[in-house]
């Protein structure tokens, strides 16, 4: 294999929670600062893989920014609640199952720019507390994607690592980090060059790029 290890992101790589995070925040919207506008599964994909701040500034932007704090804490609070209660499928097709094989042949990790507790929400909702060696995001360190898995690689002695990812934030945060990027096409976003280690139009087809 050609690597050692595999860094995943999450929101449009993993799964697609745009549909019930917009109606949780909009619950929270409504119960802090009802004047913000309401917020839809379209907005949040275009949104999603930037900091929980820069995505504060975008969105709630009549606010102050201790009242934009305020607001944010309370959609992430409602976030959890509704992912946990939710009981449709929104991860994407063949992702645990590869999460799985691959971790059977290297250590699997994620880096994310969401806020703490998300990723243990979606190791939890999805049932791969085993298969996920580590992880870290935006929430814990306060620090950019580039530096997170800066502290993965370091933290775990990695030598030889590639991310998984769907936005140019996460090209840009690879780039960055000296670590090949793999676009996972079928997510949110797309990088404005094809300067990338591989394209992969379903996540299972990382059991064969990465052979």
């Amino acid at each position: 294999m050609k690597f050692d290890s595999l860094i995943l992101d999450v929101d449009g790589t993993i799964w697609n929670t745009t549909a019930v995070v917009a109606e949780a925040w909009n619950c929270a919207i409504d119960n802090k600062y009802p004047q913000v506008p309401h917020v839809d599964a379209e907005t949040l994909k275009g949104q999603f893989g930037k900091t929980m701040s820069v995505i504060a500034d975008n969105l709630f932007s009549v606010l102050n920014q201790s009242e934009k704090n305020e607001l944010m804490k309370e959609c992430c609070v409602q976030e959890q609640k509704y992912l946990l209660a939710n009981t449709k499928n929104i991860t994407y097709d063949g992702v645990i199952d590869t999460i799985k094989l691959l971790s059977e042949q290297i250590p699997v990790f994620i880096v994310s720019n969401c806020q703490k507790g998300y990723i243990e929400v979606v190791i939890e909702k999805n049932k791969i507390n085993s298969y996920i060696t580590d992880f870290e995001c935006y929430g814990n360190t306060l620090k950019n994607k580039d530096e997170n898995i800066r502290l993965i690689v370091k933290r775990n002695n990695l030598k030889a690592p590639v991310y998984v990812g769907d936005t140019q934030g996460d090209y840009e945060a690879c780039k960055k980090a000296d670590v090949p990027f793999i676009w996972a096409a079928y997510g949110f976003g797309k990088p404005e060059d094809e300067n990338y280690f591989a394209k992969i139009e379903s996540f299972s087809e990382l059991s064969s790029v990465l052979k």
